[in-house]
């Protein structure tokens, strides 16, 4: 299957009061506490406001399975929700796809993936010692509702001020330009670049000990499979507050 453009929405959040998580990795338990954060934090603003979640759903902690059930159910009351596509998500649909192996999908953490959907991935390959059967059996095992979801993920979210991606942008290239690769896996070329953003861009992706605050580019990824520490920050007014779990 050929890999297929993805949506990338614009939204004018002015208005909105407008939270960002970062990457979760299988953290369903973060993921809870975070909504419980953001609810109490929402509570005393006005209007229906709105949760961006970055991507990096899966691999690498417990419960990836989990996590995806509870984004495809509805946000909480008086929320909309939009889900970013993150490069573990475009791996995983890569090795269901044909593009990459299993051995390669393995090394991004995603043995804890297969584990959450109820998989063993250390007793599959003495199973099914022929590649092309362990294949088949995973890509029939996952169930097609968390498939089809991560396949309609946008790459983006673009606001008239704000940029919410999972990696960040080629600083050299207009928006309309950047492939769907760069925003969900680009790194030093966005991090070192001395080219001025166009706007602030809030991402994840790289993951740091604290959110990682410049002029124009916000890191909210604080390793929350292995720290505990999932971060939110939420966006109103032309400012920025932060908190994690």
């Amino acid at each position: 299957m050929a890999r297929q453009p993805r949506p990338r929405p614009t939204l004018d959040i002015a208005a909105i009061p407008t939270y960002a998580i970062g990457d979760i990795h299988g953290r369903y338990d973060l993921l809870v506490k975070a909504e419980e954060a953001i609810l109490r934090d929402g509570a005393r603003l006005p209007g229906r406001k709105l949760i961006v979640t970055l991507g990096d759903y899966i691999d690498r902690g417990p419960e990836s399975a989990q996590v995806i059930t509870h984004l495809m159910e509805p946000p909480p009351d008086g929320f909309d929700r939009i889900c970013l596509a993150g490069n573990h998500e475009v791996a995983m649909l890569d090795y269901i796809d044909g593009w990459i192996s299993y051995d390669d999908w393995m090394q991004m953490g995603s043995a804890e993936s297969l584990k959450s959907y109820g998989l063993d991935p250390e007793h599959l390959p003495l199973v099914f010692p022929s590649g092309a059967k362990l294949d088949a059996f995973i890509r029939q095992s996952l169930p097609r509702t968390h498939i089809d979801f991560m396949r309609a993920m946008p790459v983006l979210l673009e606001t008239p001020s704000v940029i919410f991606v999972h990696a960040g942008i080629n600083p050299k290239l207009r928006l309309s330009e950047q492939t769907d690769e760069d925003l969900v896996i680009i790194r030093q070329r966005f991090l070192e670049s001395r080219v001025p953003l166009p706007k602030l861009v809030v991402h994840g992706h790289t993951p740091n000990d604290e959110p990682d605050i410049r002029p124009k580019r916000l890191n909210i990824d604080t390793r929350a499979y292995r720290s505990g520490k999932l971060t939110v920050a939420r966006l109103w007014q032309g400012r920025v507050h932060l908190f994690s779990t």
